[in-house]
């Protein structure tokens, strides 16, 4: 069976929020759309971070002024990135490796990286049913 690019199978476009958005705000963007994940990015549209639903959880859980906190200091900075030419095998394995449940496909640009879209393991699981 080929092993397809991440670009044939992945959601194109990512739902993003810039670092000074309020927590708050974060959430109901995440339930407005229906994700469990936000891209933080710069005005130019690259990427700074990601901001979970589980972070927003233990920022919750911990936090006595979540509600004072913007993205920029709820976000992982270290974000799990993969290229759109790169097999969903190669992004099966990277979230296996790292215990993620998504990976956001970046192009570079100038040695930064700018978001283009997600690949979740739901996208992977649809893409198995459909070979079926």
């Amino acid at each position: 069976m080929e092993d397809k690019p991440v670009a044939d199978v992945m959601q194109r476009g990512t739902f993003n929020c810039q670092p000074n958005t309020p927590v708050a705000e974060v959430a109901r963007r995440m339930v407005e759309h229906d994700v469990s994940a936000l891209v933080v990015a710069d005005d130019r549209g690259y990427l700074m971070g990601v901001v979970t639903r589980t972070d927003l959880v233990t920022l919750r859980a911990y936090e006595d002024y979540w509600a004072h906190t913007t993205a920029q200091h709820a976000m992982v900075q270290q974000v799990i990135t993969i290229s759109p030419q790169a097999t969903i095998r190669q992004a099966s394995r990277l979230m296996v490796e790292k215990k993620v449940h998504r990976l956001i496909v970046v192009e570079e640009e100038g040695g930064r990286l700018r978001p283009v879209g997600v690949i979740s393991q739901t996208d992977i699981v649809r893409d198995m049913a459909s070979a079926a």
